[in-house]
């Protein structure tokens, strides 16, 4: 487990290496929602994702030799990019795993930043190829299940409170649940009586189901959101999501889609589903907020090919 002090360690380690991305009130969204409403702007983090934090706090937590071995993760989206920049910055030598199916942006975006790449038909395989790379080896890096990688992660939540330091409630999305677990830590350590809400997409919806069933489950995503795309949630965030105000939030990828398209056009930004999805779960919750509220968004990445806007443009398009 980790704590906030771990946190806030891991802000001191990360700082030179990283943005503190802006966070800024929407005039409209406000309006939207009756309330006062923040965008946390982490898609504007170097890679265009939140994943560098947990990425350089995790390499620079390593021991000398463990760099020196090179390192090894598995990822289909941001992760491969954060790790891969991170490997870049502190020169230590980098190899990810991908699915098949890769979007070639993040392909490109990984190959860009040094890292080297080999491939593996599924999920299951790419874990298991990563633990026999290990083995030869490297040193592993999961993508969300450690709690360097929280920590890190978890230095949103400590930038979320001092530019609002009476919010009161923060949307997060949830793939694996390592960003979840520590933007969690982080904002309940400093404002315990602010409300947390994890939102997932339907056929990413692994904590949820894991909730239900009252154990960890693993699932095969099938939703368009593919930087939810877990397996399975890490039991930390299992844990912490348990002790949640209410269950995880889940909304189709077509309200993510439309929120996505909201935020284009009114914010003049173009979020992943997988950071849209968070003002598709506020408005489900609209009547929950008074307006002297102060509700942030995680906009907690950007990386989204156009191909994949333009099929969903298509795909829900008004009947």
């Amino acid at each position: 487990m980790f704590a906030l002090d771990d946190i806030r360690t891991a802000r001191t380690r990360i700082t030179p290496y990283v943005r503190r991305t802006p966070l800024e009130r929407s005039a409209t969204l406000s309006r939207m929602l009756g309330t006062n409403v923040y965008l946390k702007y982490e898609l504007f983090q170097k890679t265009g994702s939140f994943k560098p934090r947990g990425a350089f706090n995790t390499m620079l937590s390593m021991t000398a030799d463990d760099r020196e071995a090179g390192v090894v993760g598995v990822s289909g989206g941001n992760f491969a990019q954060g790790m891969a920049y991170a490997g870049q910055t502190l020169g230590v030598d980098t190899l990810v795993l991908m699915p098949e199916t890769t979007p070639a942006n993040y392909v490109e975006a990984t190959l860009g930043y040094g890292a080297s790449i080999e491939f593996e038909p599924t999920i299951d395989t790419l874990f298991a190829a990563a633990e026999q790379r290990a083995e030869a080896g490297r040193t592993l890096m999961h993508p969300f299940d450690h709690p360097d990688m929280m920590a890190g992660n978890g230095t949103i939540g400590l930038e979320i409170v001092e530019d609002v330091p009476d919010v009161t409630d923060v949307f997060v999305s949830v793939g694996g649940g390592g960003l979840l677990s520590g933007v969690v830590t982080a904002i309940n350590g400093l404002v315990p009586t602010a409300r947390l809400w994890a939102v997932e997409t339907e056929g990413a919806d692994v904590l949820a189901r894991s909730l239900t069933a009252g154990e960890q489950v693993r699932m095969t995503p099938t939703s368009r959101a593919k930087t939810l795309g877990s397996p399975y949630a890490a039991q930390t965030a299992i844990d912490l999501a348990d002790r949640l105000a209410a269950p995880p939030i889940v909304v189709s990828d077509e309200a993510a889609f439309r929120s996505m398209v909201t935020l284009m056009e009114r914010a003049k930004v173009l979020p992943e589903l997988a950071a849209s999805c968070t003002l598709a779960a506020a408005l489900t919750l609209a009547d929950r907020f008074g307006p002297d509220d102060r509700v942030v968004l995680l906009l907690c990445g950007g990386n989204i090919a156009t191909a994949d806007v333009a099929e969903m443009t298509v795909a829900y398009q008004p009947v």
